[in-house]
């Protein structure tokens, strides 16, 4: 329902949001996108200062965008992740060694899958490329951070992108992210020299 100069009443719920940067992402998975970019930067944060950590943060959650609009494609799938929980970061802190950080609230909206195929996403370029083709064909201005990062994002991003560290929580999903975008299997990107 629409009222005076064409917003929406307050408690209309839209379809889908366009988050910015990346993706139009439906409107029950900005908290998961958020939780589990979080989730990303502080299992493997950014050395540097403010700007490093802005850059980084960028940079995870267009990756755990574009990964969380390929998870859930549908309404009625981000509908369902929203009742049914995205299952919390405490698998994934296990694995990588991460401090928990306590019971935070934010940590119950991380989604393994969404940050283990994001983790895919930053640690190989190709398939950033391919995952980002296949929500929309070309790629689209709010990708560029993921897509082609320059010198300081990928300075900002060093722990967040390398293959080698992100390994344990990429494994484990990959191969479904492989299956979906119709790509080859595993494959280990060489680092930059």
């Amino acid at each position: 329902m629409r009222h005076y100069a064409g917003w929406p009443r307050r408690g209309t719920v839209l379809a889908t949001i366009p988050t910015a940067p990346g993706p139009a992402v439906h409107t029950e998975l900005p908290s998961i996108v958020a939780a589990t970019a979080q989730w990303l930067t502080r299992a493997y944060p950014s050395g540097g200062g403010a700007v490093d950590r802005a850059l980084a943060e960028a940079q995870a959650r267009q990756a755990a965008g574009v990964a969380a609009a390929l998870r859930y494609p549908t309404e009625l799938d981000a509908a369902l992740v929203s009742v049914t929980g995205a299952g919390g970061a405490h698998r994934l802190d296990w694995l990588t060694g991460a401090d928990g950080g306590g019971d935070e609230p934010w940590r119950t909206w991380v989604d393994e899958v969404v940050a283990s195929w994001a983790a895919c996403l930053l640690g190989e370029p190709e398939l950033a490329a391919a995952a980002v083709a296949a929500l929309r064909g070309p790629a689209p201005a709010g990708s560029r951070r993921l897509l082609s990062p320059g010198d300081a994002d990928r300075r900002a991003a060093a722990l967040l992108r390398h293959p080698d560290l992100l390994a344990p929580v990429a494994d484990l999903h990959r191969a479904e992210l492989a299956r979906l975008l119709a790509v080859p299997g595993p494959r280990r990107p060489a680092l930059p020299a």
